[in-house]
C-alpha cells in the first residue's frame, strides 16, 4: 500500500519534505499546497501539482497524510486546528511552552472528524524530546541537560524575520561551552536558561527602518530571545546570502545521575545536522507513516513522539524489526 503524502507550504521544510518522500519507496507525494502562486512554485518533480491553499478542501480523498510545513509563529496555530479536521496531520510546532495548549486546540479539532495529527515533530521538540524521558524514566536521580547547536534555528529566524522592518535574517544557537564542561563532568551543575546558550542574529533591515527598535523588539521577544543573551548584528542582503545561507544544527542531551549506593551515570544523545531542515522533513516523513498507520487501526486525536511506538515509523516489518535491529 503506497501513502498518499501531500505537503502544506513549500518553504525550506517542505522542500525537505519532497526530498524525503523520494527517498521512501512506500510513499507518493500527490500535492502540494501554497498560498504563492502555484505557477511560480518549481518542485523537484514536475509530475506534482501544485495548489492554491485554498483550495486544499477539495483534496480530502486524495491524501493520507498531510504534512504541515508552515512556521510555528503564525501558521500552525492557525493551520493545525484547521486542517486536522480534513486531513491525518503531521506538523512541527516548536514553541515549547505552548505545547500544551496547540495540543488541546488540535486534539479539539482532529477527534471528532476521525483524524490522527500528531504535533510537534522533529529533533526538539521530537527525539530529544524522547530522549529525555529515557533519561528520567531510567535515572530517576539526577538532572537532565539539553543543549542546541552551534546551529541555525528555522524557528527563530522565522520570528525575526516576522519584525515589520527586517528583509532578511537568520539567528544561530549557541552552547555555552564552560556549561556543556560542568554537565558532562557529572557534577549535576544548576544551570539557568542564560547560562547554557548564547544567541546571535544576523538582521539585513528594510530602507529607512530605525535599527535600535529592531534590536530592542528582537531581544526581548518572549518565547524567543528575552531569556538570553543575544547579539544583534545587521548586515547586507549580499552577506546574508553569501555567509549564513547554509542551515547547520545540531546538540545534545544529557542525563546525568546516581545509581546504586553512589555510582556516576551519564546518557548522552547528540545530532550533527548539515542541514536542519531536510533532517526535520526526515522525522515528519517517519511520522507520516505512523499517523497513516494509526489512522488504519482506528485511532484519533491528537498525538506527541510520546504516543508513537518506534515500530511504526519504519517501514518494515515488526518480524524484521526483530530480526534485524533488536
Amino acid at each position: 500500500m503506497t501513502i498518499r503524502v501531500g505537503i502544506a507550504g513549500y518553504g525550506n521544510l517542505g522542500r525537505g519534505v519532497e526530498s524525503a518522500i523520494n527517498q521512501n519507496k512506500d510513499m507518493e507525494l500527490v500535492g502540494v499546497f501554497t498560498r504563492r502562486n502555484p505557477e511560480d512554485v518549481k518542485l523537484l518533480n514536475g509530475n506534482v501539482s501544485v495548489h492554491m491553499m485554498d483550495d486544499i478542501h477539495k483534496f480530502t480523498d486524495a491524501i493520507d497524510v498531510l504534512i504541515l510545513c508552515g512556521g510555528s509563529k503564525n501558521d500552525l496555530p492557525e493551520q493545525g486546528p484547521a486542517l486536522s479536521a480534513l486531513f491525518n496531520t503531521v506538523d512541527s510546532f516548536d514553541t515549547h511552552a505552548k505545547i500544551p495548549g496547540y495540543f488541546e486546540a488540535v486534539d479539539a479539532s482532529a477527534k471528532p472528524n476521525g483524524k490522527i495529527a500528531i504535533i510537534s515533530v522533529g529533533w526538539d521538540p521530537g527525539l530529544f524530546s524522547i530522549n529525555r524521558l529515557y533519561g528520567e524514566a531510567v535515572l530517576s536521580e539526577g538532572a537532565t541537560y539539553t543543549f542546541w547547536g552551534k546551529g541555525l534555528s528555522q524557528g527563530h529566524s522565522d520570528a525575526l524575520r516576522r519584525i515589520e522592518g527586517v528583509k532578511g535574517a537568520v539567528q544561530y544557537t549557541i552552547p555555552v561551552p564552560d556549561a556543556v564542561d560542568k554537565v558532562r563532568s557529572g557534577s549535576l551543575p544548576e544551570l539557568t536558561t542564560r547560562e547554557k546558550h548564547t544567541r546571535e542574529c544576523y538582521v539585513v533591515l528594510a530602507d529607512g527602518i530605525d535599527g535600535n527598535k529592531v534590536k530592542e523588539t528582537i531581544v526581548t521577544m518572549p518565547d524567543y530571545f528575552t531569556d538570553y543573551d543575544t547579539t544583534v548584528t545587521f548586515i547586507t542582503e549580499e552577506e546574508l546570502k553569501q555567509d549564513h545561507s547554509a542551515m547547520p544544527h545540531g546538540g545534545f542531551v544529557i542525563r546525568s545521575g546516581k545509581t546504586g549506593e553512589d555510582s556516576a551515570q551519564v546518557m548522552e544523545y547528540s545530532l550533527k545536522l548539515d542541514s536542519n531542515p531536510e533532517f526535520t522533513s526526515s522525522v515528519l516523513v517517519a511520522y507520516a507513516r505512523a499517523a497513516y498507520r494509526l489512522h488504519q487501526n482506528g485511532e484519533t486525536g491528537a498525538k506527541t513522539v510520546f504516543d508513537i511506538a518506534p515500530g511504526l515509523l519504519s517501514p518494515k516489518s515488526a518480524a524484521d524489526l526483530r530480526k534485524e535491529l533488536l
